[in-house]
């Protein structure tokens, strides 16, 4: 069994939702050396609560061009598509019942 790869391991990256489930929100996400991620609402009702997932993976898939997916407690998967250039993000959420396409923005915080 191959390690899952880490490639956004010490980066802090704000998305902020266009479309999707969560259109309108800001998100902080932490890429930790041990392979977790911690993120957090940075907007509306329930901001600032950080939620710890145990396993992400992230891949370069091009120049400047990451792929992450994790899989949240509450049982949705978030798999999206970090384009460092465009500072825009392109992706899914989805759980065994429903499905959505979501876009948003991106930048780096460290």
């Amino acid at each position: 069994m191959t390690e899952t790869a880490t490639s956004l391991s010490g980066q802090t990256l704000r998305w902020k939702f266009e479309e999707g489930p969560t259109a309108g929100g800001t998100y902080e996400h932490t890429f930790e050396p041990d392979g977790s991620v911690v993120f957090s609402k940075l907007d509306g009702d329930a901001k600032g609560k950080p939620t710890r997932e145990k396993k992400y993976a992230s891949f370069e898939v091009g120049p400047g061009i990451q792929l992450v997916s994790y899989l949240a407690e509450s049982g949705y998967t978030l798999t999206v598509a970090l384009n460092f250039d465009t500072k825009r993000l392109y992706g899914f959420a989805s759980n065994d019942k429903e499905w959505y396409p979501v876009s948003g923005t991106l930048e780096v915080v460290k």
